[in-house]
């Protein structure tokens, strides 16, 4: 990203403001019980509104799908690999591990759906950065891990990924794989600079995917999966929601322009209604 932002504007002088959020530094309990996505961007802007920060660099799907007043997504970066990944030891794919076998995630999305495919295995909550996970891995505590394929990547320890799981068998979190720069409402300024940063059909289907959470009051307690990729000039975009136990899981697709991005979104997430999404919402 800094060196992105360098050679677009080689006299600018960029700065890297390192920060621990909350959702960092909380790590004995799971996510969608302590507050969710915004965890990992409450501090950030924080610094925005003090002047101590320009820009946030963030997870696109960690943050919340409705941005406090003040505050946009000026770009949204050409996006990494989406898929979820598998990292164990011992077994080289998720049809590998024994029954009773204990995988980590620290997804309500994952968990839900490695539960319909395998409800053989022992699914359970894994926290802590990259590293922490690893660690609890290679100690023993779990036989395997499912994580965000990017994640590890971007932190160059794509060597421990055994195998990536195709999105028809683990949808994605809506914006898995992309990362978005915010900045305060009324930096046009910056606005203006950081538009050379955006790539026009990761910003579509994340829009995309985001929109279609929003409208599912998408969040870390909700088993949802939202995924959308451009071929052929059309945006073909797949949802999910579930319950926890992976017992009940309904899917649902659509296609359109991408320019209708948004549109598509909340299209999707009213079918999703309608096969009985509001029920499980509802629980």
């Amino acid at each position: 990203m800094r060196e992105s932002l360098l050679q677009l504007y080689p006299a600018c002088a960029v700065e890297i403001l390192g920060m621990t959020t909350q959702g960092d530094q909380i790590l004995n309990v799971s996510l969608s019980k302590i507050g969710g996505k915004g965890l990992f961007v409450k501090e950030l802007e924080t610094a925005m509104l003090e002047g101590r920060a320009d820009i946030a660099v963030h997870s696109a799907k960690d943050v919340p799908m409705t941005l406090p007043p003040g505050f946009r997504i000026a770009a949204t970066l050409r996006r990494e690999d989406p898929r979820d990944c598998l990292v164990s030891p011992h077994f080289a794919s998720l049809e590998a591990l024994p029954p009773g076998a204990r995988v980590g995630s620290s997804s309500l999305r994952r968990e839900a759906q490695l539960r319909e495919r395998f409800p053989l295995l022992n699914v359970v909550p894994v926290r802590g950065n990259l590293d922490t996970r690893l660690a609890k891995l290679d100690r023993g505590e779990y036989d395997a891990l499912v994580l965000a394929a990017a994640g590890l990547k971007r932190l160059g320890l794509g060597e421990r990924i055994r195998g990536c799981i195709e999105p028809e068998h683990s949808l994605p979190a809506p914006g898995q794989g992309a990362l978005a720069i915010e900045c305060r409402d009324d930096r046009e300024d910056l606005a203006t600079l950081l538009a050379a940063l955006n790539d026009v059909e990761t910003d579509a289907c994340v829009r995309a995917e985001r929109a279609a959470s929003r409208a599912l009051s998408g969040s870390c307690q909700l088993p949802l999966g939202v995924f959308g990729v451009i071929e052929t000039g059309q945006l073909y975009l797949r949802g999910l929601v579930a319950t926890q136990d992976g017992e009940t899981v309904l899917r649902a697709e659509i296609h359109g322009e991408p320019r209708q991005a948004e549109s598509l979104g909340e299209e999707l997430a009213a079918q999703l209604r309608a096969l009985g999404a509001d029920r499980i919402l509802g629980e």
